[in-house]
């Protein structure tokens, strides 16, 4: 094993095997995340490398990590970011334990964050350590931020709080999670996907209204439930009307050569060229209003004047508040009764140029890596920490982290889910693609 192998497979297993599960209380009957464990092994393993680091935190279970090699002001500063939650994982759905950080023999590293994202975050850190021990001094600074509560963000302790409470932490441009994985289209060519921006998201409650009544004489009063049937068959699986924007459009030219003049039809013949952009494609040309939580009486015997649906609504960059309701009444028509409302506050989605300073130097080190595939622009569908450095710091941020051993598919497949895992010759090309590129925007 080399010894950069080594160093960076032997932090992420360290990572993976904290358990920084994150979710409300109740589901893991725990306090969630306790991320501190996790910013303090970063922490003393940067500084054991000469990289000067600090724990922030709101919450002392929930640090954040901030860490810096300082610039000489000549150039724009570079962050690398990521996260150290996790979602829960059941143990009896996985081949391995999914906090073991085992390495099978096919060199397969298995576990929770192993792509989401810790062996992105150690990837970005021994990158960061390699810089320092060679006495890297870049024209620019460039810093690691390695934050908490990504995952559910309720806490808020993380990525929005931290650029809140430390206005010096305003880094020009950044990498996190949410692209860098390789597909192969049906042509035969091969993109790599590059994360422009993602979603936003603004939930909303339906509540279908009728007349309590007794549940014994079903026909007294008007008992809300058939009436939320009726809520639900109308919005189905909460796919959006499809509308143009000019990220879909870039997309969709990477992927067949021009902008389709009908949507709807470009839409289906590029999502033929990838198992992959099947669901994602459609997904991203609107509101999506998929329903997920739902709700009666609060006792069997009693038939409810209200029952309701809580839709997760996923909205493109520039989307407000009235545009997601009127998308919604407009599925629900106006021959319903029925009542809106909004049980949090809309966050907004945002997206970066396409073409960037960060973007030629992502495109630069790849060529020097021996990378042939075309950069696919994408939106990403659900959320990242990229929002909020955007929102608050101004930072033109980006999803890349390339993977060549780790198949999109397998990727894919262990997100959020049961076996996910890594090929640990993708740490050691994380390690050395971050090592270039902040050479190539900082040296």
């Amino acid at each position: 094993m080399s010894g950069l192998l080594e160093e960076v497979l032997d932090l992420t297993r360290a990572l993976i095997r904290l358990d920084t599960s994150n979710a409300p209380e109740a589901a893991l009957g725990r306090y969630p995340g306790q991320e501190t464990p996790a910013a303090e092994l970063l922490r003393d393993y940067l500084t054991d490398h000469g990289v000067e680091c600090e724990l922030v935190a709101r919450d002392p279970r929930r640090a954040n990590l901030v860490a810096r090699i300082p610039g000489s002001g000549e150039a724009p500063s570079l962050a690398f970011v990521g996260h150290t939650d996790v979602v829960p994982a059941d143990p009896r759905d996985w081949t391995h334990p999914p906090f073991e950080a085992r390495v099978d023999d096919d060199g397969w590293l298995w576990g929770r964050g192993a792509v989401d994202m810790k062996g992105e975050v150690a990837g970005r850190a021994v990158a960061m350590a390699r810089l320092a021990r060679e006495g890297f001094r870049p024209r620019g600074d460039l810093w690691l931020l390695a934050v908490a509560d990504e995952e559910d963000g309720m806490y808020d302790v993380g990525m929005r709080w931290l650029l809140e409470q430390r206005p010096d932490i305003r880094p020009a441009y950044a990498v996190n999670e949410g692209g860098g994985e390789r597909m192969r289209l049906v042509d035969g060519r091969e993109v790599v996907v590059l994360g422009v921006g993602e979603k936003g998201t603004f939930p909303v409650r339906v509540s279908a209204v009728g007349e309590a009544g007794h549940a014994s004489t079903p026909t007294i009063g008007d008992n809300a439930v058939p009436h939320l049937g009726e809520v639900l068959r109308r919005i189905g699986r909460g796919m959006p009307a499809p509308e143009r924007s000019p990220l879909v459009d870039r997309t969709l030219e990477v992927l067949l050569g021009a902008v389709p003049e009908d949507l709807v039809d470009g839409l289906a013949r590029a999502a033929r060229m990838q198992p992959l952009l099947h669901d994602v494609l459609p997904a991203l040309v609107g509101t999506t209003m998929a329903p997920t939580m739902v709700g009666g009486s609060s006792k069997r015997n009693v038939m409810p004047a209200r029952a309701w649906v809580e839709l997760d609504c996923r909205i493109l960059p520039g989307t407000t508040e009235a545009d997601v309701e009127r998308a919604v009444r407009e599925r629900l028509g106006s021959d319903l009764r029925y009542e809106l409302d909004f049980p949090e506050h809309l966050v907004a989605g945002s997206s970066s140029p396409e073409v960037s300073a960060l973007v030629e130097a992502i495109e630069a080190v790849q060529r020097e890596h021996g990378e042939t595939a075309t950069l696919l622009p994408l939106l990403g569908t659900g959320f990242t920490d990229s929002v909020y450095l955007r929102a608050g710091a101004g930072t033109t941020a980006y999803g890349f982290n390339p993977y060549r051993a780790t198949s999109a598919e397998v990727y894919a497949a262990g997100f959020h889910n049961a076996d996910e895992r890594i090929h640990v010759d993708d740490l050691v090309h994380s390690v050395r693609f971050h090592e270039d590129l902040a050479r190539q925007m900082l040296g």
